[in-house]
């Protein structure tokens, strides 16, 4: 009989606060031959029109939440879940198994030897990217930037400071973020500063393989 053959694909999360640089980061993984999937993305596709998660939502949150042609309206939905923890674990429980057998289906369609980097805000918050049959994320990379600094380039891709620092204040912190790290990238210089630094970040995820 033929052996089996065994995947040897390397999943790492990439979580960040608001303004850390995260998604640069990813970028910059990227540039080195990490397959990114951005998690964040999957879960706007799974309540999209004919996304799989789409039927159960409207079926839990009602038509309250559906725009004139009957799909989700995300702006609806956010208003629903805001500030109560009920609608808000409803939705994750209906969301989060879809996105999860997303990423699923996404790692499997890729090489056997990829490094694949799960781009997600709420790694430290949620089972997104852990919970999963397979191909669960087995080590975690944090990006970091002192509070001021995240603002200051939230801010200045449109966002208004006050409320910048109330998406801080209901994420996780540093520290709950660092607690599940296995790497930490301070991301409070430039880009140069900042590429050097993923360069070396590499050079150790080599090592994770």
């Amino acid at each position: 009989m033929a052996a089996t053959s065994v995947r040897a694909v390397l999943v790492i999360g990439l979580t960040g606060g608001i303004g850390s640089g995260k998604s640069t980061v990813a970028g910059l993984l990227a540039g080195h031959g990490a397959q990114v999937i951005d998690v964040d993305a999957v879960g706007r596709e799974v309540i999209a029109s004919g996304g799989r998660a789409e039927a159960a939502v409207l079926d839990a949150f009602g038509s309250s939440i559906a725009d004139a042609d009957g799909h989700i309206d995300r702006a609806s939905l956010a208003q629903a879940v805001f500030g109560n923890p009920e609608a808000l674990a409803r939705l994750t429980a209906i969301s989060h198994p879809a996105i999860n057998e997303v990423l699923v289906e996404r790692i499997d369609a890729l090489p056997v030897d990829s490094v694949v980097v799960l781009d997600m805000a709420i790694l430290v918050e949620s089972h997104l990217g852990k919970a999963m049959p397979r191909h669960a994320y087995t080590k975690v990379i944090v990006v970091e930037a002192p509070d001021e600094l995240r603002i200051a380039r939230a801010v200045a891709r449109g966002m208004q400071a006050d409320d910048v620092r109330r998406r801080i204040a209901s994420q996780a912190t540093d520290a709950e973020r660092r607690a599940v790290a296995d790497a930490v990238v301070r991301n409070d210089s430039d880009l140069t500063d900042l590429e050097a630094a993923v360069a070396s970040l590499w050079t150790t995820i080599e090592t994770w393989r």
